[in-house]
């Protein structure tokens, strides 16, 4: 039941990322030959007016097929027919719909459970957060240079600095203040601490949940590229890499947790799918975007021979790193 809950929640994101393709396209009078969820071998398909909508074996994806992606064909409704702006609005939709259905996701949350702020309502006795002067009512704006919109923020780049200094950034009374300290370790829970706690909004109003959701979802994104700078600057361990075979794993995990943790999981998600598939490379969303922002600023088409030979190398690494991710996650499964 929990892998089937994880699949259905894999599937739901899949399935807003291609539909966002997939309105565009029809609102720019492009046709849809294919609206595909899953990969693989086909298990039934229904045909519309003029797109078939198909469901595959393998639960990792999905696509839509447009007509004329790689060439012109001198038709009107093909793809390669539209405008720059056009195309990127309808390559860039997926991401956006992913983004959009985090914040719902978060908001839903955070109205139903209240949500922690980065504002300290209690200091531990003699702790370094005291040590250094810091009050109930003080607002975390920043710590180690980055943004602090949710408490998480807080605590991720608190965990991160290793037991290390943390420049912190708080305001007090409407003006900004500075101040730097050493976590301390907590040999119980094997981790540092400062001594602060944050403020707990048990009952939100609608309007404050939805603010919650973009912030939340805002702070994912910027812990999804941090997590991306850790992995290319090679600070990143194997175990804290995983593909699908972890994702449908983590997910049942967190179907067993209970349906908020699942929420919560598909929200976390859904930023990471909008992000990953926003990246310039080579036949993900981002490598289109990219190469399409190239014609809209030099007003000059890039050849369709180029396009293809370049999504055809670029798919065949996805690929390829798709099967070295998934032989990793089964021989070398991350621990839940």
């Amino acid at each position: 039941m929990y892998i089937i809950l994880a699949l259905l929640a894999f599937g739901i994101l899949v399935t807003i990322h291609e539909l966002g393709h997939f309105i565009l396209a029809k609102l720019n009078n492009v046709k849809v030959d294919e609206f595909a969820i899953g990969m693989g071998p086909k298990l039934f398909s229904i045909k519309g007016k003029e797109t078939e909508y198909s469901l595959k074996a393998l639960p990792i994806g999905g696509y839509v097929k447009m007509f004329g992606e790689e060439e012109g064909l001198g038709d009107p409704r093909a793809f390669m027919s539209k405008s720059p702006l056009q195309k990127i609005s309808i390559v860039a939709a997926g991401a956006i719909m992913n983004f959009f259905l985090a914040v719902l996701i978060f908001s839903i949350i955070s109205f139903n459970n209240g949500y922690i702020i980065p504002k300290v309502s209690e200091i531990l006795p003699n702790s370094p957060a005291e040590k250094v002067g810091l009050k109930p009512g003080d607002v975390i704006t920043e710590i180690n240079s980055n943004n602090v919109l949710t408490w998480e923020d807080f605590t991720l780049h608190l965990m991160m600095s290793n037991g290390g200094d943390v420049d912190i950034k708080y305001k007090r009374d409407g003006q900004l203040n500075n101040i730097i300290l050493t976590p301390e370790k907590d040999e119980a829970e094997n981790r540092f601490k400062v001594g602060v706690g944050g403020t707990i909004v048990k009952e939100p109003a609608l309007g404050s949940s939805i603010s919650q959701g973009f912030k939340q979802s805002i702070s994912t994104i910027n812990q999804a590229f941090f997590s991306l700078k850790t992995i290319f600057t090679g600070k990143a361990k194997l175990n804290d890499v995983g593909g699908p075979v972890t994702i449908i794993r983590v997910s049942g995990a967190a179907a067993k947790a209970g349906i908020w943790n699942l929420m919560w999981f598909t929200a976390l998600l859904s930023v990471q799918l909008a992000v990953f598939n926003l990246l310039p490379f080579p036949a993900l969303d981002g490598g289109w975007v990219f190469i399409l922002l190239i014609e809209l600023i030099t007003r000059r088409k890039v050849s369709d021979k180029i396009i293809q030979t370049v999504n055809y190398i670029g798919m065949s690494l996805l690929l390829i790193l798709m099967f070295l991710v998934t032989v990793k996650d089964i021989l070398f499964p991350i621990k839940l």
